[in-house]
């Protein structure tokens, strides 16, 4: 089982910037498929933003265009570059990294943001 930990969430107003970090255990990084996903209040997890071991990312409809996902295999971390927040982007945020059948998730981190 992989361990996640994410940090970076916060309060902050619209139109601001965040960075989400996600550092995971093991020796496979490179190979693991990173994803951020989120659960806004009173709603499912959805998908933000994922990341292959090469590099080939893909979004969430939402936020394509304001957050960027990257990762850096050597300090095995991934992290969610979120631009232009919106209210609606208030959610919690969770790291997951998938390998072979290997399916594991972080703890979360509280995005708000304010109006």
């Amino acid at each position: 089982q992989v361990q996640l930990v994410e940090s970076g969430g916060g309060l902050v107003q619209a139109g601001e910037s965040l960075r989400l970090s996600c550092a995971a255990s093991g020796t496979m990084f490179r190979f693991f498929y990173m994803g951020w996903y989120r659960q806004p209040p009173g709603k499912q997890r959805e998908l933000v933003a994922g990341i292959t071991g090469g590099g080939s990312t893909t979004y969430a409809d939402s936020v394509k265009g304001r957050f960027t996902i990257s990762r850096d295999n050597a300090k095995k971390t991934v992290y969610l570059q979120m631009n232009g927040l919106k209210p609606e982007d208030t959610a919690v945020y969770y790291c997951n990294a998938k390998v072979g059948p290997s399916d594991s998730w972080g703890q979360g981190t509280q995005v708000t943001v304010s109006s």
